[in-house]
């Protein structure tokens, strides 16, 4: 069975767990990941959006003698944004390797830390109406909360590979669209789930529940 970390002065907490050494780096090497992800989209939105930096760039090159279209600074624009998209693409297969290392590690971890056999025992508690009844219900609902979020990253990485290797595997520029929209639609899903897992684990830090920051970092051992 999974053991609980209980801290000085407060109720025993199925948050509070041991994790290992390697779900830990993969945790917080998915979160840089994902951060960089998120940073290459808001600059291609912002800093360098094509058709915003047109009169930047016109207004460059006149400075230099030199008088270009809408559509040739459009070009020139274009190729930054270009280059920060090949900048997410690398950090995409990035975040596919580490879905793939999650699922290995899900397998070589022991019985008691994976995930399913957690759940299973949450569940099984749940029902006990303990003092921790409530806390294992929570708990329940946070981890199907993970698992929509693997769900979207499993989406997210196929949507992102499939545009990436389109044309090899000979797909269509209807296909690649419908790839695209599919793949920014997912993207805010991540984004507000991102959103609402920090502002739980500031709440709970800031609440009862202490020490799942510091668990992440020193597996709670």
């Amino acid at each position: 069975m999974a053991s609980i970390i209980t801290s000085p002065g407060m109720e025993s907490s199925p948050f509070l767990q041991h994790h290992s050494a390697s779900l830990r780096i993969w945790h917080w090497l998915i979160f840089i990941f994902i951060t960089g992800s998120i940073i290459t989209v808001l600059i291609n939105s912002t800093v360098l959006s094509p058709r915003d930096n047109i009169k930047l760039v016109q207004e460059q090159l006149t400075r230099k003698g030199v008088t270009v279209t809408d559509d040739q600074a459009f070009a020139v624009s274009h190729e930054y944004e270009d280059k920060m998209w090949n900048v997410h693409i690398l950090i995409g297969y990035g975040i596919a390797f580490l879905l793939l290392a999650r699922v290995v590690i899900e397998f070589t971890q022991a019985e008691d830390e994976k995930m399913r056999n957690r759940l299973k025992k949450a569940i099984l508690l749940s029902k006990q109406n303990g003092k921790n009844s409530a806390d294992y219900k929570h708990y329940i609902r946070v981890k199907l909360s993970y698992m929509l979020f693997f769900v979207l990253l499993f989406l997210t990485v196929i949507t992102g590979l499939g545009m990436a290797f389109g044309r090899e595997l000979g797909f269509s520029r209807e296909i690649h669209g419908s790839l695209k929209n599919l793949h920014a639609i997912i993207q805010y899903f991540m984004y507000a789930f991102i959103v609402i897992h920090l502002a739980g684990v500031i709440i709970a830090e800031n609440g009862k529940i202490k020490g799942i920051v510091s668990g992440m970092i020193n597996g709670n051992d």
